[in-house]
């Protein structure tokens, strides 16, 4: 099971946050370094309805697909920024050059605001404590765990991408972060039936999510050792038997509906500026979405390297779909896509993903914040109000360093004639202070914010908007922080 990101993400075209690309980050079999003297966890017993695996530690096997096992099934929905994030992730190249959504964010900005616990669960606190006790030590879990995976299970090397060493900590830190927030059904069941279908398109099978846990229990005993005991890893086994559960019901569940991926050749590619390109494909099937989501894109350059982009357009008639890629430095797929793509090279697409989308159930205003290629998810959402033929007034501030990287002002322009509803006020400000610029104008206590741009700008945004006067809840931007990670 490569990737654990593929949520979701927003707002730049940026996650990650969906996602992204499936190299989970661990260093490749042959350089990972920790001692791998693998000792098996102490052996625990799961509930009675899932069989134990062999050797495998604490015994984890597959929920079956359909099943319950155990797993909560509230559903649950926020604004946008809405999959929980995973914390701890690091920026990356393509990430911080805002190539996918989730990669401009804060942390946890999409969670969706549950209802506050009285105390947590004694296995919340068990959890806690062990993520208190492997928190200084991070990285050598994670090389720890990935050597496990790959030398127990040597098969599931072929789901990675060759490279891994830039995104080594996007799977277990998704894991960890799901587990964290166990208590909170209602936040994460949405983030995790993301996760299940975008890894339908790694080749991820029911049968790996077993392998998963097994070293997932074998990490964290070994580097928990002081706080570890039969509770605590009782604690974790049921704890990830609920996140597989929920994420292999997701994936079989879209499998019945859609495919693993989509094939889209490029039709055109559009060099703006010298690292900026506007590119747009055809998918060979239909694909559905909507504005302010985004997806996650392989280049035929680095197989099973993914990286998450927003769409730059609402819907078409026609079927294409246009991205805004920015090139960074270091960054594999923004590189391969401004300097190497051109029309006829084909593309593979992962399913949509996202929640940064117009209500259309209401006639608020939108105030729209759009830093760099954050821009293009601003773009669409303003096609999409000009396509439900409403009338409410949306305010675009498009923020850039230079009058140059201002890339796609002429098309935000020519749609503010068009519609007179629509304001774009640019601003240019080397310090990008886009949130700064907010506060000279409202009042905004009516209006629905979006915000889409690098993480900075979405931090010093979210609490630009709450001074004020709009409240967090009608504050949207998908950012998972995995996307942060995703590299380029």
């Amino acid at each position: 099971m490569p990737d654990a990101v593929d949520t979701a993400p927003a707002a730049a075209d940026v996650k990650a946050t969906e996602d992204a690309g499936p190299g989970v980050g661990a260093p490749s079999a042959g350089s990972v370094t920790p001692e791998v003297s693998v000792p098996a966890a102490g052996s625990v017993a799961l509930e009675a309805s899932v069989p134990a695996v062999e050797d495998a530690g604490a015994e984890f096997a597959a929920p079956a697909i359909g099943g319950s096992g155990g797993a909560q099934t509230t559903r649950g929905r926020g604004p946008e920024g809405n999959a929980p994030t995973a914390a701890g992730a690091s920026p990356e190249a393509d990430a911080q050059a805002g190539a996918s959504p989730a990669a401009n964010a804060p942390a946890h900005p999409d969670l969706p605001k549950a209802s506050p616990e009285p105390a947590p669960s004694p296995d919340a606190v068990l959890i806690q404590r062990t993520m208190a006790e492997i928190a200084p030590i991070a990285d050598k879990v994670t090389s720890y765990f990935y050597a496990l995976l790959f030398t127990r299970h040597p098969d599931l090397r072929a789901l990675f991408p060759a490279a891994m060493d830039t995104q080594r900590d996007r799977l277990l830190t998704a894991l960890l972060t799901a587990a964290e927030h166990i208590d909170q059904a209602d936040v994460l069941v949405d983030y995790l039936r993301n996760l299940g279908r975008g890894h339908r398109k790694y080749g991820t099978q029911s049968e790996h999510y077993p392998a998963v846990g097994e070293c997932l229990i074998g990490a964290l005993s070994r580097y928990a050792s002081a706080v570890w005991d039969d509770d605590t890893e009782a604690a974790w086994v049921r704890t990830y038997t609920t996140i597989s559960q929920v994420m292999i019901d997701a994936a079989a569940e879209d499998e019945l509906r859609a495919p693993a991926w989509w094939y889209a050749e490029v039709v055109s590619h559009d060099l703006r500026t010298s690292d900026i390109a506007v590119i747009t494909v055809r998918p060979d099937q239909p694909y559905p979405f909507l504005a302010g989501q985004y997806t996650s894109l392989e280049t035929p350059w680095w197989p099973r390297i993914w990286r998450h982009y927003s769409f730059a357009s609402a819907p078409r008639s026609d079927g294409l779909l246009s991205f805004h890629v920015k090139a960074v430095p270091a960054g594999w797929v923004s590189n391969a896509l401004v300097h190497h793509a051109r029309p006829g090279d084909v593309l593979r697409l992962g399913p949509p993903s996202g929640s940064m989308t117009v209500d259309h159930s209401t006639d608020s205003g939108l105030l729209c914040l759009g830093g760099g290629t954050g821009i293009a998810p601003i773009k669409a959402l303003v096609e999409d109000v000009a396509e439900h033929g409403r009338r409410r007034p949306v305010e675009v501030f498009y923020g850039a360093r230079t009058n140059h990287d201002l890339y796609d002002i002429d098309t935000m322009l020519r749609l503010q004639r068009t519609h007179p509803w629509l304001a774009v006020r640019p601003v240019v400000d080397t310090r990008a202070q886009l949130p700064d610029a907010v506060r000279e104008y409202g009042p905004w206590n009516e209006y629905d914010a979006y915000l889409s741009g690098p993480p900075g700008m979405i931090r010093s945004g979210v609490d630009a908007l709450r001074d004020v006067g709009i409240p967090e809840g009608r504050i949207r931007h998908d950012a998972v922080e995995e996307l942060v990670a995703a590299g380029g």
